[in-house]
């Protein structure tokens, strides 16, 4: 008897190498094809009309297509190469650089929309550093908790954890971008949470967390109190602070159940500000109705789901991990956004993953995906 338990306790331990997990590849995809059917929905108007982008109806397509081109690259690059190459020095060193890139960005970044947040680049055109950070802070946390279990056992490792997260947090809150901030955050706790063997600390801190940011944003002085007060009736300032919201909530209301068709939004004509950035979900809600927004979210649980099971099938912690992150990463991106748009939330500048323009979020995006398609390779072959 004691030999047939560990013979399966032995078979239980052994991993095997399959192919990637063809859910992920091919609900990515389509993502990826929506986003780019509805970038072009929503941007030919604004696009064709301005001569800040050259009246040009195909310009935004034509830039996301070639991000995505790259991004899908990046997928393949990242998914034949094994994660495990990632641990030490790469990862820290990745760290370091994001970090040094967000203080860079603070003084010398280029400005959209009021907004320093980007590094110019000539060709490639603008990079925004906190996508890089995010990644950087997924794998970071990885690698320092994989290599001895136990550290988030002791104060000292959750201390390192929280300092691993509190870095590229306070530049990114820094250079004027709570949201993203707030990703960061959200990340690395999820990623300790799993980690530890301790529950009620953690719910505490987070409840202690969203205490602590309800009183911030009333209670400061600034932009950041006007916009949640704004958030808790738009039309206190219908044509400045509130104007997005209102617009955006027009959109949503007027689709309908199955919505005006593809191509045929009116608040993206006129009243709604580059529709094809963060509130692209209203254009969606408004063209392809309840129903299209539904099965567009339904992509997305598709895809948080099959992350989860791959992080659970992981063949080891440090690729649990790097999967968990890489899904809270989307998850709590796709959360903010419909919030935001559906005015559940104050507004707060985050894109929808795969759906909103944007070449650094798509390329990065992707670049996870091919990570967590490569983790999907290598399991445990009991699971």
């Amino acid at each position: 008897m004691q030999d047939s338990t560990q013979t399966k306790s032995k078979y239980n331990k052994t991993i095997i190498v399959g192919g990637y997990d063809n859910i992920t590849f091919f609900t990515v995809l389509t993502l990826v094809l929506f986003g780019v059917v509805m970038i072009f929905s929503s941007s030919y108007y604004a696009a064709a009309t301005s001569s800040k982008w050259g009246n040009d109806m195909f310009y935004f397509i034509v830039k996301q297509s070639l991000a995505v081109g790259l991004g899908f690259i990046a997928m393949l690059v990242m998914s034949a190469i094994n994660y495990e190459r990632l641990k030490g020095l790469p990862i820290f060193l990745g760290y370091l650089v994001s970090n040094a890139l967000l203080i860079y960005v603070k003084f010398f970044g280029q400005v959209i929309n009021g907004a320093r947040r980007w590094i110019r680049i000539p060709v490639f055109g603008s990079f925004q550093p906190s996508e890089l950070a995010k990644i950087m802070v997924i794998l970071l946390l990885a690698y320092y908790i994989s290599e001895d279990k136990n550290r988030v056992r002791t104060p000292q490792g959750l201390a390192v954890c929280a300092a691993i997260a509190l870095l590229p947090c306070t530049l990114v809150f820094w250079g004027n971008n709570l949201s993203t901030a707030i990703i960061i955050a959200a990340i690395a706790f999820c990623m300790v949470f799993v980690s530890s063997p301790y529950f009620l600390p953690f719910i505490g801190l987070a409840g202690a967390a969203v205490a602590a940011l309800v009183a911030y944003l009333t209670l400061s002085d600034g932009f950041r109190s006007e916009r949640f007060a704004v958030w808790k009736n738009p039309f206190i300032d219908p044509q400045d602070r509130g104007y997005q919201t209102i617009q955006s909530l027009y959109a949503v209301a007027s689709g309908g159940l199955f919505g005006l068709g593809l191509g045929k939004s009116h608040q993206k004509l006129i009243f709604m500000p580059e529709p094809f950035n963060d509130f692209i979900f209203a254009v969606v809600c408004e063209e392809l109705g309840f129903f299209g927004a539904t099965i567009l979210l339904i992509l997305f649980v598709v895809l948080i789901w099959r992350g989860v099971v791959i992080s659970m099938k992981a063949k080891d912690l440090f690729g649990s991990l790097i999967a968990l992150g890489i899904t809270v990463m989307i998850a709590v991106q796709v959360i903010i956004n419909v919030a935001v748009v559906t005015n559940t939330i104050p507004n707060t500048g985050i894109p929808m993953p795969f759906i909103s323009y944007g070449g650094t979020s798509i390329v990065f995006v992707m670049a996870g995906m091919g990570v967590l398609l490569n983790i999907s390779r290598y399991r445990n072959k009991s699971q």
